[in-house]
Protein backbone atom coordinates (compact mmCIF):
# COMPACT_ATOMS: atom_id res chain seq x y z
CA UNK A 1 0.00 0.00 0.00
CA UNK A 2 1.37 3.35 -0.82
CA UNK A 3 0.74 5.74 1.73
CA UNK A 4 2.36 9.73 2.24
CA UNK A 5 5.42 9.47 4.39
CA UNK A 6 6.10 11.04 7.94
CA UNK A 7 9.21 14.00 8.09
CA UNK A 8 9.72 15.38 5.24
CA UNK A 9 9.88 18.37 3.60
CA UNK A 10 9.45 20.23 0.27
CA UNK A 11 12.94 21.38 -1.54
CA UNK A 12 13.57 23.45 -4.97
CA UNK A 13 13.29 21.39 -8.36
CA UNK A 14 10.71 19.14 -7.11
CA UNK A 15 12.75 17.62 -4.76
CA UNK A 16 11.95 16.93 -1.40
CA UNK A 17 14.23 16.35 2.10
CA UNK A 18 13.45 12.83 4.03
CA UNK A 19 14.13 13.79 7.78
CA UNK A 20 13.64 10.16 8.67
CA UNK A 21 17.14 8.69 9.33
CA UNK A 22 20.66 10.16 9.52
CA UNK A 23 21.00 9.80 5.44
CA UNK A 24 18.36 12.67 5.51
CA UNK A 25 18.03 11.98 1.57
CA UNK A 26 17.42 14.85 -0.80
CA UNK A 27 15.25 12.57 -3.74
CA UNK A 28 14.77 14.09 -6.88
CA UNK A 29 11.36 13.72 -8.79
CA UNK A 30 10.64 10.00 -9.32
CA UNK A 31 13.52 8.77 -7.33
CA UNK A 32 13.48 6.56 -4.09
CA UNK A 33 15.79 7.00 -0.85
CA UNK A 34 18.50 5.26 -0.18
CA UNK A 35 16.25 2.80 2.10
CA UNK A 36 14.55 1.81 -1.65
CA UNK A 37 10.83 2.39 0.01
CA UNK A 38 9.99 6.08 0.29
CA UNK A 39 10.18 7.63 -3.15
CA UNK A 40 9.19 11.09 -4.52
CA UNK A 41 6.04 11.17 -6.35
CA UNK A 42 5.13 14.49 -7.38
CA UNK A 43 7.14 16.38 -4.55
CA UNK A 44 5.47 14.47 -1.96
CA UNK A 45 7.05 11.71 -0.32
CA UNK A 46 5.09 8.05 -0.29
CA UNK A 47 5.94 5.30 1.45
CA UNK A 48 5.80 1.42 -0.67
CA UNK A 49 5.28 -0.74 2.41
CA UNK A 50 2.54 0.48 4.80
CA UNK A 51 0.19 -2.58 5.67
CA UNK A 52 2.31 -5.03 3.86
CA UNK A 53 4.77 -7.67 6.30
CA UNK A 54 7.61 -9.70 4.61
CA UNK A 55 7.58 -11.27 8.27
CA UNK A 56 5.07 -12.10 11.26
CA UNK A 57 6.47 -14.38 13.90
CA UNK A 58 5.67 -14.84 17.73
CA UNK A 59 9.33 -14.70 19.45
CA UNK A 60 10.91 -14.89 22.92
CA UNK A 61 11.57 -11.32 23.81
CA UNK A 62 14.95 -12.63 24.88
CA UNK A 63 16.06 -13.30 20.80
CA UNK A 64 15.59 -9.37 19.76
CA UNK A 65 17.66 -9.97 22.36
CA UNK A 66 16.16 -7.94 25.00
CA UNK A 67 17.24 -9.42 28.71
CA UNK A 68 15.83 -6.73 31.14
CA UNK A 69 12.62 -5.95 29.30
CA UNK A 70 9.66 -8.18 30.66
CA UNK A 71 11.46 -11.28 30.29
CA UNK A 72 10.18 -14.34 29.76
CA UNK A 73 7.55 -12.89 27.75
CA UNK A 74 7.07 -13.21 24.11
CA UNK A 75 6.83 -10.58 21.51
CA UNK A 76 4.72 -10.25 18.03
CA UNK A 77 7.11 -9.47 15.49
CA UNK A 78 6.82 -7.94 11.96
CA UNK A 79 9.10 -6.80 9.32
CA UNK A 80 8.76 -4.84 5.85
CA UNK A 81 10.94 -5.24 3.11
CA UNK A 82 13.96 -2.84 3.28
CA UNK A 83 16.68 -1.13 4.85
CA UNK A 84 19.06 2.35 4.87
CA UNK A 85 22.51 0.40 5.46
CA UNK A 86 23.76 -2.19 2.93
CA UNK A 87 25.75 -4.59 5.60
CA UNK A 88 27.24 -7.26 3.45
CA UNK A 89 26.89 -10.26 6.32
CA UNK A 90 23.10 -9.08 7.04
CA UNK A 91 21.73 -12.29 8.76
CA UNK A 92 18.40 -11.22 7.14
CA UNK A 93 19.35 -9.74 3.95
CA UNK A 94 16.74 -11.65 1.70
CA UNK A 95 14.53 -9.29 2.76
CA UNK A 96 16.66 -6.46 4.12
CA UNK A 97 18.57 -5.40 1.36
CA UNK A 98 15.00 -5.88 -1.43
CA UNK A 99 13.91 -2.43 -2.12
CA UNK A 100 10.59 -1.65 -4.32
CA UNK A 101 12.23 0.21 -6.43
CA UNK A 102 13.99 -3.57 -7.91
CA UNK A 103 11.64 -4.83 -11.11
CA UNK A 104 11.30 -7.84 -9.42
CA UNK A 105 10.98 -7.23 -5.91
CA UNK A 106 9.76 -9.70 -3.08
CA UNK A 107 6.11 -9.25 -2.19
CA UNK A 108 4.79 -9.49 1.24
CA UNK A 109 1.07 -9.79 2.40
CA UNK A 110 -1.46 -7.45 3.40
CA UNK A 111 -1.76 -6.90 7.41
CA UNK A 112 -3.26 -4.07 8.89
CA UNK A 113 -2.06 -2.00 12.40
CA UNK A 114 -5.13 -3.38 13.68
CA UNK A 115 -4.97 -6.57 12.78
CA UNK A 116 -1.34 -6.73 14.23
CA UNK A 117 -2.80 -5.56 17.67
CA UNK A 118 -5.23 -8.08 17.56
CA UNK A 119 -3.28 -11.32 16.16
CA UNK A 120 -1.24 -10.12 19.39
CA UNK A 121 -2.92 -9.69 21.87
CA UNK A 122 -5.47 -13.26 21.15
CA UNK A 123 -1.59 -14.92 20.90
CA UNK A 124 -0.82 -13.42 24.22
CA UNK A 125 2.32 -11.22 23.83
CA UNK A 126 3.12 -8.57 25.86
CA UNK A 127 4.57 -6.63 23.18
CA UNK A 128 5.18 -5.78 19.93
CA UNK A 129 8.11 -6.10 18.22
CA UNK A 130 9.39 -3.93 14.76
CA UNK A 131 12.40 -6.06 13.94
CA UNK A 132 14.07 -8.63 10.99
CA UNK A 133 14.57 -5.68 8.85
CA UNK A 134 15.31 -1.59 10.12
CA UNK A 135 11.99 -0.65 11.26
CA UNK A 136 12.81 2.87 11.00
CA UNK A 137 12.20 2.50 7.36
CA UNK A 138 8.82 1.30 7.77
CA UNK A 139 8.25 4.26 10.43
CA UNK A 140 4.23 5.01 9.28
CA UNK A 141 3.41 1.35 9.66
CA UNK A 142 5.42 1.32 13.11
CA UNK A 143 4.43 4.73 14.28
CA UNK A 144 0.55 3.04 13.54
CA UNK A 145 0.22 0.07 14.76
CA UNK A 146 2.37 1.18 18.06
CA UNK A 147 -0.07 3.49 18.78
CA UNK A 148 -2.80 1.21 18.59
CA UNK A 149 -0.63 -1.15 20.71
CA UNK A 150 -0.49 1.30 23.62
CA UNK A 151 -3.55 1.58 23.88
CA UNK A 152 -4.74 -1.95 23.73
CA UNK A 153 -1.99 -2.37 26.88
CA UNK A 154 1.07 -3.97 24.70
CA UNK A 155 4.50 -2.58 24.41
CA UNK A 156 6.15 -1.43 21.70
CA UNK A 157 9.70 -2.64 20.88
CA UNK A 158 12.11 -1.43 17.80
CA UNK A 159 15.34 -3.85 16.58
CA UNK A 160 17.42 -0.72 14.72
CA UNK A 161 20.44 0.15 13.35
CA UNK A 162 20.03 3.29 15.22
CA UNK A 163 20.29 5.44 12.30
CA UNK A 164 17.23 7.43 12.87
CA UNK A 165 16.76 11.15 13.33
CA UNK A 166 16.12 12.88 16.81
CA UNK A 167 13.00 14.15 14.90
CA UNK A 168 11.87 10.45 14.21
CA UNK A 169 12.58 9.48 17.83
CA UNK A 170 10.54 12.03 19.76
CA UNK A 171 7.85 11.40 17.36
CA UNK A 172 7.14 7.76 18.49
CA UNK A 173 9.08 8.34 21.97
CA UNK A 174 5.05 8.39 23.23
CA UNK A 175 4.53 4.80 22.13
CA UNK A 176 8.35 3.09 22.19
CA UNK A 177 9.38 1.54 25.26
CA UNK A 178 12.43 -0.49 24.26
CA UNK A 179 14.79 -0.37 21.63
CA UNK A 180 18.01 -3.03 20.79
CA UNK A 181 20.03 -0.64 19.04
CA UNK A 182 23.18 -2.81 16.74
CA UNK A 183 26.32 -0.73 17.60
CA UNK A 184 28.03 -2.25 14.61
CA UNK A 185 31.58 -0.40 15.10
CA UNK A 186 33.17 2.41 16.77
CA UNK A 187 34.96 3.27 13.90
CA UNK A 188 33.47 6.40 11.07
CA UNK A 189 35.58 4.70 8.20
CA UNK A 190 34.05 0.95 8.93
CA UNK A 191 30.55 2.77 8.80
CA UNK A 192 31.13 4.25 5.38
CA UNK A 193 32.53 1.33 4.21
CA UNK A 194 30.84 -1.35 5.38
CA UNK A 195 27.71 0.23 6.12
CA UNK A 196 26.99 3.09 3.76
CA UNK A 197 26.15 5.33 7.08
CA UNK A 198 28.09 7.33 9.36
CA UNK A 199 29.26 6.35 13.25
CA UNK A 200 27.78 10.11 14.88
CA UNK A 201 24.03 9.62 14.13
CA UNK A 202 23.94 5.79 15.80
CA UNK A 203 25.74 7.31 18.88
CA UNK A 204 23.36 10.09 19.29
CA UNK A 205 20.38 7.89 18.93
CA UNK A 206 21.74 5.95 22.35
CA UNK A 207 22.11 8.94 23.74
CA UNK A 208 18.53 10.90 23.08
CA UNK A 209 16.64 7.07 23.48
CA UNK A 210 18.10 6.96 26.85
CA UNK A 211 17.14 10.77 27.67
CA UNK A 212 13.55 10.12 26.36
CA UNK A 213 13.20 6.82 28.84
CA UNK A 214 13.30 4.56 26.48
CA UNK A 215 15.06 1.19 27.98
CA UNK A 216 17.76 1.10 25.73
CA UNK A 217 20.31 -2.40 24.94
CA UNK A 218 23.05 -2.89 22.91
CA UNK A 219 24.18 -5.28 20.63
CA UNK A 220 27.48 -5.63 18.48
CA UNK A 221 28.32 -8.12 16.50
CA UNK A 222 31.64 -9.10 16.67
CA UNK A 223 33.20 -9.88 13.38
CA UNK A 224 36.81 -10.84 12.81
CA UNK A 225 38.92 -8.37 11.15
CA UNK A 226 36.43 -5.90 11.01
CA UNK A 227 35.57 -4.52 14.86
CA UNK A 228 37.21 -7.43 16.86
CA UNK A 229 40.27 -4.91 18.28
CA UNK A 230 40.25 -4.78 21.53
CA UNK A 231 40.79 -0.83 21.43
CA UNK A 232 37.92 -0.91 19.37
CA UNK A 233 35.70 -3.13 21.51
CA UNK A 234 37.11 -1.24 24.58
CA UNK A 235 35.90 2.10 23.27
CA UNK A 236 32.19 0.18 22.33
CA UNK A 237 32.13 -0.16 26.21
CA UNK A 238 33.36 2.85 27.51
CA UNK A 239 30.80 4.62 25.44
CA UNK A 240 28.09 2.46 26.51
CA UNK A 241 28.89 3.16 29.83
CA UNK A 242 29.24 6.72 29.31
CA UNK A 243 25.55 7.16 28.72
CA UNK A 244 24.61 4.62 31.55
CA UNK A 245 26.47 1.77 33.04
CA UNK A 246 22.40 0.41 33.25
CA UNK A 247 22.41 -0.63 29.71
CA UNK A 248 23.14 -4.03 28.93
CA UNK A 249 25.78 -4.77 26.56
CA UNK A 250 24.90 -7.87 24.04
CA UNK A 251 28.19 -8.95 22.24
CA UNK A 252 27.26 -11.49 19.31
CA UNK A 253 29.40 -14.28 17.55
CA UNK A 254 29.33 -13.80 14.12
CA UNK A 255 28.80 -16.88 11.53
CA UNK A 256 29.36 -16.48 8.21
CA UNK A 257 26.97 -15.04 5.93
CA UNK A 258 25.61 -13.31 3.00
CA UNK A 259 28.65 -11.95 1.11
CA UNK A 260 30.69 -12.49 4.38
CA UNK A 261 31.02 -16.34 3.60
CA UNK A 262 34.81 -16.39 3.68
CA UNK A 263 35.19 -14.95 7.21
CA UNK A 264 35.66 -17.69 10.11
CA UNK A 265 32.93 -17.10 13.02
CA UNK A 266 34.27 -14.96 15.71
CA UNK A 267 36.47 -16.83 18.06
CA UNK A 268 35.18 -17.48 21.56
CA UNK A 269 38.70 -16.16 23.18
CA UNK A 270 37.96 -13.18 21.78
CA UNK A 271 34.32 -12.71 22.55
CA UNK A 272 35.18 -13.53 26.65
CA UNK A 273 38.13 -10.60 25.82
CA UNK A 274 34.99 -7.99 24.72
CA UNK A 275 33.07 -9.75 28.16
CA UNK A 276 36.24 -8.54 30.05
CA UNK A 277 36.64 -5.04 28.69
CA UNK A 278 32.63 -4.40 28.75
CA UNK A 279 32.84 -5.16 32.84
CA UNK A 280 35.96 -3.35 33.15
CA UNK A 281 34.45 -0.53 31.59
CA UNK A 282 31.97 -0.72 34.35
CA UNK A 283 29.61 -1.99 32.43
CA UNK A 284 27.09 -3.81 34.94
CA UNK A 285 25.40 -6.34 32.57
CA UNK A 286 27.40 -7.85 29.89
CA UNK A 287 26.00 -10.77 27.66
CA UNK A 288 27.87 -13.20 25.14
CA UNK A 289 25.12 -14.40 22.64
CA UNK A 290 25.35 -16.91 19.78
CA UNK A 291 27.46 -18.85 21.83
CA UNK A 292 25.50 -21.72 23.26
CA UNK A 293 28.02 -23.33 25.83
CA UNK A 294 28.64 -19.78 26.84
CA UNK A 295 25.77 -18.59 30.17
CA UNK A 296 23.72 -16.01 29.69
CA UNK A 297 22.64 -15.48 33.06
CA UNK A 298 21.51 -12.30 35.08
CA UNK A 299 23.85 -12.25 37.97
CA UNK A 300 23.26 -9.30 40.61
CA UNK A 301 26.22 -6.90 39.90
CA UNK A 302 26.90 -6.60 43.72
CA UNK A 303 26.88 -9.76 45.27
CA UNK A 304 26.84 -11.74 42.25
CA UNK A 305 23.84 -14.03 43.10
CA UNK A 306 22.22 -15.76 39.88
CA UNK A 307 18.68 -14.24 39.47
CA UNK A 308 17.83 -15.07 35.84
CA UNK A 309 18.53 -18.12 34.38
CA UNK A 310 17.72 -18.27 30.83
CA UNK A 311 18.53 -21.53 28.85
CA UNK A 312 19.11 -20.25 24.74
CA UNK A 313 16.16 -17.76 24.50
CA UNK A 314 13.54 -19.24 27.54
CA UNK A 315 13.98 -17.88 31.07
CA UNK A 316 14.52 -21.04 33.65
CA UNK A 317 14.29 -19.07 36.50
CA UNK A 318 13.07 -14.90 37.64
CA UNK A 319 14.32 -14.39 41.17
CA UNK A 320 13.98 -10.52 40.61
CA UNK A 321 11.49 -8.99 43.39
CA UNK A 322 9.95 -5.77 42.63
CA UNK A 323 12.97 -4.75 40.84
CA UNK A 324 15.27 -6.25 42.64
CA UNK A 325 18.37 -8.68 43.95
CA UNK A 326 16.29 -11.00 46.25
CA UNK A 327 19.54 -11.45 48.69
CA UNK A 328 20.75 -8.19 48.75
CA UNK A 329 18.06 -5.77 47.75
CA UNK A 330 20.25 -4.05 44.71
CA UNK A 331 18.13 -2.27 42.12
CA UNK A 332 18.03 -4.01 38.72
CA UNK A 333 18.56 -2.08 35.82
CA UNK A 334 15.30 -2.87 33.60
CA UNK A 335 11.53 -3.38 32.87
CA UNK A 336 10.48 -6.63 34.71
Amino acid sequence: MIKEAMLYRPLDEGRVECALCGHRCEVAQGKFGVCGVRENKDQKLVTHVYGEVIAAHIDPIEKKPLYHFQPGSTSFSIATVGCNFRCPFCQNWQISQVTKKDREFREGYKLSPEEIVEQARSSGCRSISYTYTEPTIFFEYAYDTARLGRTAGLANVFVTNGYMTAEALETIKPFLDAANVDLKAFRDETYKKVCGARLEPVLESIRLMRKLGIWVEVTTLVVPGMNDGDDELGDIARFIASVSPDIPWHISRFHPDYKYTDARATPLATLKRAFSLGKGAGLKYVYIGNVWEESEDTRCPKCQKLILRRSGFYVEKNAIKDGKCPDCGTFIAGVF
